[in-house]
């Protein structure tokens, strides 16, 4: 089976039935964990008994994309607490961050701590990283294994950057916070922008890290404005298939 979950899609905090940042990879059998922000842990839960992942990979450490894998680190350690300690790739502050949320169990009993920028394999996956703007340093990812590949901006403003990202991937995942075109950041990007860093993108471009409140359907409008293949709304609990 090859899929990905949609745990989470909002960005700053969750509206009132949602999530954060967060996504289920699912590789014959092998499952990574893309980033895990305020209420995605509840949703992972409901595939993966017990937290039982094989890595986890976080773009940057602000909470709603980091906050809820301190919230794993506890199942980890009281549901399973003879299994080996989950991978954990990242960059540096992520592991300040939850030890700050829990020092007890320390992240790095629970954890296997690994930089994300140095890694170079996930399980089946090879691993690319690019710096992209943000307010703090932040890494888009690219996971790649036979037959598919999957990109993940985290969040990101506009930059060249993401053309390289989204080069040849079968599923792009981009974050698209705002839609007012008298909204400009060079830390976040409008629907519009993700599109134009889309390209190059083979098949879907999945827009996630919605402001509270977006009209969603208006941000898929907006992005099938600047990139020509298929764009959707990432949802809670939606499943991409990627076979």
């Amino acid at each position: 089976m090859r899929t990905l979950t949609v745990l989470g899609s909002c960005g700053a905090w969750p509206e009132a039935g949602r999530a954060c940042a967060g996504f289920l990879l699912e590789y014959d059998g092998f499952k990574v964990v893309l980033d895990l922000g305020y209420a995605a842990l509840p949703r992972l839960l409901e595939h993966c008994a017990d937290g039982a992942v094989d890595a986890v990979v976080v773009t940057h450490r602000h909470p709603d994309h980091c906050v809820d894998v301190s919230a794993l680190g506890r199942v980890r350690r009281f549901q399973a607490p003879d299994a080996e300690p989950v991978p954990l790739y990242c960059p540096p502050g992520v592991v300040d961050v939850l030890r700050a949320l829990e020092p007890n169990p320390d992240p790095e009993d629970v954890f296997a701590v690994h930089d994300l920028v140095s890694t170079r394999e996930i399980g089946p996956f090879q691993l690319e990283t690019v710096e992209l703007p943000h307010f703090v340093p932040n890494h888009g990812v690219r996971l790649s294994a036979p037959d598919l590949t999957v990109a993940y901006t985290g969040d990101s403003g506009p930059s060249d950057d993401l053309a390289k990202l989204a080069e040849g991937a079968d599923l792009y995942i981009s974050d698209a916070t705002f839609q007012s075109a008298s909204t400009a950041s060079p830390f976040l990007m409008k629907a519009a922008e993700a599109g134009i860093g889309a390209a190059g993108a083979k098949r879907l471009l999945l827009l996630t890290h919605f402001w509270p409140g977006s009209d969603r359907a208006l941000s898929v409008s907006q992005a099938q404005e600047t990139f020509a293949g298929e764009v959707i709304a990432a949802e809670e609990g939606l499943v991409i298939d990627l076979s």
